[in-house]
């Protein structure tokens, strides 16, 4: 009887494990921003956390902008980290967070080219219905000179 007990239980933690982990990722914006207030994800989900991501050069770009702008940099970041996710069986829609580290454009100023990091990112995530929470930072500089874009992602989903 102890065995049989035992074993119903389990039966029912597995059934109760495995509706959790079919949950989908909870994505918060009411007004249909370009980012989520609050992404929540269900109890048993499947987690990829993406290191800072960094542009590529650009052939043939002049050598004080060796990556290209801001806009050429997200772009190339974006397709690094889009890479990524889809080796790992992941995809945009997944992503829960996201982290965007700008250096000051000197042709705008000093100043973080906000405009031009969007440009690119809607271009991934202009048709998608879910989008992540993130944040956007300017920051003094990056690992090499030139860089201006740095991007790290989280992305959760079903087992």
């Amino acid at each position: 009887m102890r065995h049989l007990f035992l074993a119903v239980a389990l039966l029912l933690a597995g059934v109760a494990v495995a509706g959790a982990a079919a949950a989908e990722n909870v994505h918060v914006n009411p007004q249909n921003s370009f980012i989520s207030s609050a992404v929540k994800t269900p109890a048993g989900s499947e987690m990829l956390f993406v290191s800072g991501i960094t542009p590529d050069a650009v052939a043939g770009a002049p050598a004080d902008r060796p990556f290209g702008d801001t806009r050429a940099q997200t772009a190339s970041v974006l397709g690094k980290i889009g890479a990524i996710l889809a080796g790992q069986g992941y995809g945009w829609e997944d992503v829960v967070m996201m982290r965007v580290l700008l250096v000051g454009d000197p042709g705008k100023g000093g100043g973080m080219d906000f405009a031009g990091m969007m440009e690119s990112y809607n271009a991934v995530y202009g048709a998608l219905k879910n989008r992540p929470a993130r944040i956007t930072s300017q920051v003094v500089g990056l690992v090499r000179p030139g860089m201006m874009v740095e991007i790290e992602v989280q992305a959760a989903r079903k087992p």
